[in-house]
Order: C-alpha cells, then structure tokens, then sequence
C-alpha cells in the first residue's frame, strides 16, 4: 500500500514505516504530524484517485529530527570583466516516519 502526497509543496510517494526528508517543518522532534493533501491511494487491486485531492484521506506521521543538507556552491562569473561572486546554501530538512495511511 502506498500513496502520493504533498508535504511542505512537494509530492512524495509513501509507504508506511518509510522514513523521509522534506523541508523543515514547524514541528518539534517527537511532534505527530498529519497530511491531508493526499492525491492517490494504491490498495493492491484498488486505486483511489483524487480530483485533486482523496477525500477523507489522511497521512500520519513522527518527527525523527531536523537536520541540514549537503552544502551547494552557487558561483556567478562574467569572463574578462573581473566578475565572481560565490555564495553557499545549506538547506533545512525534517527527517519523519510515515506512521499510519488512512482513508
């Protein structure tokens, strides 16, 4: 069993005992959390499909933790003009377990 949902503007196929990271959610470490923005449901032999959303579909979940993400270069340059400029990004994710698929 699995389904397709969107958590914090992305969508994510989940299973239950899954673990995943999204982006960081107001949550604490240890806070159940719950989706409703569930947009498909595979049963085996039955599919619930959403328009767009399933309703009466619900997505729990813990919150594991919080942690960063690897470390991205951004580096702009213009050739023969003297133009660098060099930024770094590290973002934000929140590691959770899908608990319970219900709907």
């Amino acid at each position: 069993m699995f389904a397709i949902v969107s958590i914090a503007g992305q969508q994510f196929k989940v299973e239950e005992g899954q673990q995943i990271f999204v982006h960081r959610l107001a949550a604490q470490t240890g806070d159940k959390v719950s989706f409703d923005t569930v947009h498909l449901i595979d049963r085996g032999a039955e599919v619930s499909i959403g328009t767009p959303n399933v309703s009466g579909a619900k997505i729990t979940a813990s919150v594991l933790g919080h942690v960063k993400g690897d470390k991205v270069i951004v580096f702009h340059k213009k050739r023969r003009k003297g133009y660098r400029k060099k930024n770094g990004h590290r973002q934000s994710f929140t590691q959770i377990k899908i608990e319970g698929i219900t709907g």
